[in-house]
């Protein structure tokens, strides 16, 4: 079970980091104080996550086959996303969310965060994974690695993203992610057809 969820945090560490969330939390910061852009960041990804389980769980609901084919088609979604959508246009969008947000108060700082990654996020590819995860686990074991890899992204983006974003060659992690879920895809469609 520790392995699961250490794979889980793995996984939607390295999908959301080349996201355009990354670039928002970066521009962000450095318009507003970057605690309260890590409260609002990581408030929106919790209940994002808590939504994505919660589809899971519907998706336990159905019968085996259309279950598979669904979990086969999202991540091999995933996969042609992240090896054909280009990070240029990931970070452009990033960009300028994060730019249309602005400095105030504390909490219109941890609203303007968390309103800009909630909406961001809705139906990202790292909350249709969650999904998708939480059909074939236990809620908890989806829930609690996936929000703590995507609070640790927040953390990243407000407090060194702008290093990290110029030193790390993103377009290798969006390759290693795609691969990643399309092995998985793979997999399923296998596991599928040999049930």
């Amino acid at each position: 079970m520790f392995l699961t969820a250490l794979w889980i945090f793995g996984l939607m560490f390295v999908l959301e980091l080349p996201d355009k969330t990354m670039f928002a939390t970066v521009i962000m910061a450095s318009r507003a104080r970057a605690r309260n852009v890590v409260i609002g960041a990581t408030t929106a990804f919790t209940v994002h996550m808590g939504i994505a389980v919660g589809a899971g769980g519907l998706l336990k609901l159905l019968h085996p086959t259309p279950k598979g084919i669904i979990m086969a088609i999202l991540f091999l979604g995933g996969a042609a996303y992240l090896l054909f959508v280009p990070e240029k246009e990931e970070e452009e969008e990033g960009t300028r969310e994060g730019q249309e947000e602005d400095a105030g108060t504390t909490w219109r700082e941890i609203a303007g965060a968390f309103s800009v990654i909630f909406i961001g996020e809705f139906g990202d590819l790292t909350q249709i994974q969650a999904a998708n995860l939480a059909a074939k686990h236990n809620w908890a074991l989806v829930f609690i690695p996936s929000t703590l890899a995507l609070a640790l992204i927040a953390v990243i983006g407000a407090y060194g993203g702008k290093w990290i974003t110029s030193r790390l060659p993103l377009v290798w992690i969006r390759r290693g992610g795609g691969l990643i879920f399309a092995g998985l895809g793979i997999y399923t469609i296998i596991d599928l057809l040999t049930a």
